[in-house]
């Protein structure tokens, strides 16, 4: 049996619940622990959801709003089921036997 995996970045709920409503409010506290991000990366990180995060980053959000990562990456993790066919096994058609193509008839314009 297949998982399906799946995670939600929690990063603007916790910002608000300390009171931070703007990225740029983020900033200075990423600065003074060293993190050095440009403003876009900063509105990035709150307002989309990253694939990638620097454990150096996380290690300074878990420090600016003293939580764990947990808190900041909700995961979730749920059992698939496996895909059934109409009628148990797939057919195989070989399609060169049969069909075949008409010719074409090209007559004359009277």
């Amino acid at each position: 049996m297949k998982r399906q995996t799946s995670y939600k970045w929690r990063l603007r709920e916790v910002m608000a619940a300390a009171g931070m409503f703007a990225a740029t409010d983020l900033e200075p506290h990423l600065h003074d622990r060293g993190v050095t991000l440009s403003s876009v990366q900063v509105w990035r990180l709150v307002t989309q959801t990253p694939e990638r995060l620097s454990l150096p980053v996380l290690a300074a959000l878990c420090d600016i709003f003293d939580c764990s990562p947990a808190e900041l990456i909700a995961t979730k993790a749920e059992n698939t089921a496996p895909r059934k066919t109409a009628g148990g096994e797939a057919k195989v058609v070989d399609l060169a036997t049969t069909i075949r193509p008409k010719r074409a008839r090209i007559r004359p314009e009277a």
